[in-house]
C-alpha cells in the first residue's frame, strides 16, 4: 500500500519519461532476428520489456547491457533456437502475442506462458489465424489461454482482414509473413500503431502500405542497426494531465516520441482547450519532440472512432482529465479495453468513484461529468500500471490522502515513476 498527499500541489520543471515500451519490445525482437550486432539506446528496462529479453536469451540470442546501452547478437531467424525452458511473458502482452508470431515460424517447439493476469487474457485472436497459416498451437481453451504450446515452421500466406483494430494482433501476423512462403495481406479495420513497420524498414525489410491494406513479403532477412527509443508518450501523459489539472503548473517534458498513431492523447488535450505546444525535434523514422504544459482550464470533449488506437492505453488518464474539465466527457467505441491488464473500463470507473467522481461506465466505454473535486479514499491498482499510476496523479488534486494497493505494478512500465512524481511537485 502507498499513502500520497499533496497540499496545493503545483507541477514544474522538466522531465524526460522513460523510453517507449512499444519500441523497447519491438528493439529486441528485431535486433534477435536481424544478423550483427544491434544497439539499443534508450531502451525501457521496465518489468514488460525485460520479459522480452529474457525469453529471447533462452532462444539462444546473446543479449548484454553496456552502459546504458542494449547489445543484441542477432544471427536472423534461424539463428532462433529450441527453448530449453518455459518462455515466461510476465503481465506483458505485447511479449505474449508478438512472440506467438515470431514462434510460429520456428520449425521447433516451444512453450509460451505469463502471470495471473496474462493467464486471464484472450489469445485466440492471434492463435487462430496463426493455426491458419500452418502453425500447430494447443493450449487451454482451445489454444485461447496460456500456457501455449505451439509447433511452428512451413508457413503459407494468407489474406486476414483484423476483426479488431490490435497492433499487437496485426504485428504478431506481420512477424508471421515474413517467414512465410508467399505475401501476407492483412487489413486493418482503422489504422493502429505502426511501430513494427516502421521496425521492418529501419531493419533493411520490406512492407507495404495502401489504404487499410498491408502486404508483407514472405522469407524476408535484416542486417542490424542502432534503435533510439524516445521517450513513451503513453508515460508521458500522467504528467501532462499532472500539470493540466493542478493550478501555476508549467512543465517541459523532453524527447517523446511523437508517431502519430500514438499522439491521442495530444488530440484530446487540444479538444480539451489545454494550454501546451508541441516543438518537433526530429523527422527520422519514430518523430520525437519536446512538450511544454501549463495549467489549463479543460472543457470536456467526445474521445470516439479512429482517435480510439491512438489512445488506447491513456484512457484511464484521460478519464481523470474528464473530471477537472467543464461538461460531459463521453469515451466510446474502446471495448478493447476490456482486454488490457483488467478490465478498464471497470477499473477506472469503479477506482474515480472511490475518490467521489461523477462517472459511468457504458459497454464501450464510459461518460464523465466535470468539474468535480475529488475526495481521498483507499484505492486498488488491481495490478494494472495504467490504473495505478492515473490514481498517484488522482492524489494530486484531491482533498485527502490516497491509498493505493499493490503500487509495484507500476515498475512494468516506469520503475522511476514516483521519483520522477516526486521531482516535479517538491
Amino acid at each position: 500500500m502507498k499513502t500520497l498527499q499533496y497540499k496545493s500541489p503545483s507541477v514544474k520543471g522538466t522531465i524526460k519519461v522513460p523510453g517507449d515500451k512499444s519500441i523497447s519490445h519491438r528493439s529486441i525482437m528485431f535486433g534477435a532476428i536481424a544478423e550483427g550486432t544491434t544497439k539499443v539506446t534508450g531502451f525501457l528496462k521496465g518489468d514488460d520489456c525485460l520479459a522480452t529479453i529474457d525469453c529471447f536469451r533462452k532462444m539462444g540470442v546473446q543479449i548484454t547491457e553496456n552502459g546504458d546501452e542494449i547489445l543484441i547478437e542477432g544471427k536472423g531467424f534461424s539463428g532462433l533456437k529450441e527453448p530449453e525452458e518455459v518462455l515466461y511473458t510476465g503481465n506483458s502482452g505485447t511479449t505474449t502475442r508478438l512472440l506467438l508470431g515470431i514462434l510460429a515460424g520456428r520449425p521447433f517447439h516451444s512453450v509460451v506462458t505469463g502471470d495471473e493476469s496474462i493467464a486471464k487474457r484472450p489469445m485466440n485472436r492471434v492463435t487462430d489465424p496463426l493455426r491458419e497459416m500452418g502453425a500447430r498451437i494447443d493450449g487451454r481453451d482451445d489454444g485461447n489461454l496460456t500456457p501455449l504450446s505451439i509447433r511452428g515452421g512451413a508457413l503459407h500466406a494468407f489474406r486476414y482482414e483484423l476483426p479488431v483494430a490490435s497492433a499487437q494482433l496485426k504485428s504478431a501476423l506481420i512477424l508471421a509473413g515474413l517467414q512465410s512462403e508467399e505475401d501476407t495481406i492483412i487489413v486493418e479495420p482503422q489504422k493502429t500503431r505502426d511501430h513494427t513497420e516502421k521496425m521492418i524498414r529501419h531493419f533493411g525489410g520490406n512492407i507495404k502500405r495502401e489504404g487499410s491494406t498491408i502486404t508483407v513479403s514472405g522469407h524476408q532477412s535484416f542486417k542490424a542497426k542502432h534503435v533510439q527509443v524516445p521517450g513513451d508518450i503513453s508515460s508521458a501523459a500522467f504528467f501532462l494531465t499532472a500539470a493540466a489539472v493542478t493550478k501555476n503548473s508549467s512543465l517541459l517534458l523532453k524527447k517523446v516520441g511523437i508517431n502519430d498513431t500514438r499522439t491521442g492523447i495530444i488530440e484530446v488535450l487540444k479538444q480539451m482547450n489545454a494550454d501546451f505546444e508541441v516543438t518537433p525535434v526530429n523527422h527520422d523514422e519514430e518523430p520525437i519532440g519536446e512538450i511544454s504544459i501549463k495549467s489549463s482550464k479543460l472543457n470536456a470533449c467526445t474521445v470516439d472512432g479512429d482517435l480510439i488506437p491512438k489512445l488506447i492505453d491513456e484512457i484511464p488518464i484521460i478519464a481523470l482529465l474528464a473530471t477537472q474539465a467543464n461538461g460531459k466527457t463521453v469515451i466510446k467505441d474502446a471495448e478493447e479495453l476490456k482486454v488490457k491488464e483488467t478490465n478498464r473500463i471497470d477499473a477506472v470507473v469503479e477506482e474515480l468513484k472511490k475518490l467521489g467522481a461523477d462517472i459511468e461506465a457504458t459497454d464501450d466505454g464510459m461518460i464523465i461529468q466535470g468539474p468535480t473535486q475529488l475526495t481521498g479514499a483507499e484505492t486498488d491498482s488491481r495490478g494494472d500500471h495504467r490504473i495505478g499510476m492515473m490514481l498517484a496523479v488522482a492524489s494530486l488534486i484531491t482533498n485527502g490522502e490516497v491509498h493505493i494497493k499493490n503500487p509495484e505494478c507500476i515498475s512494468v512500465s516506469y520503475p522511476e515513476f514516483f521519483e520522477d512524481l516526486e521531482s516535479v511537485t517538491s
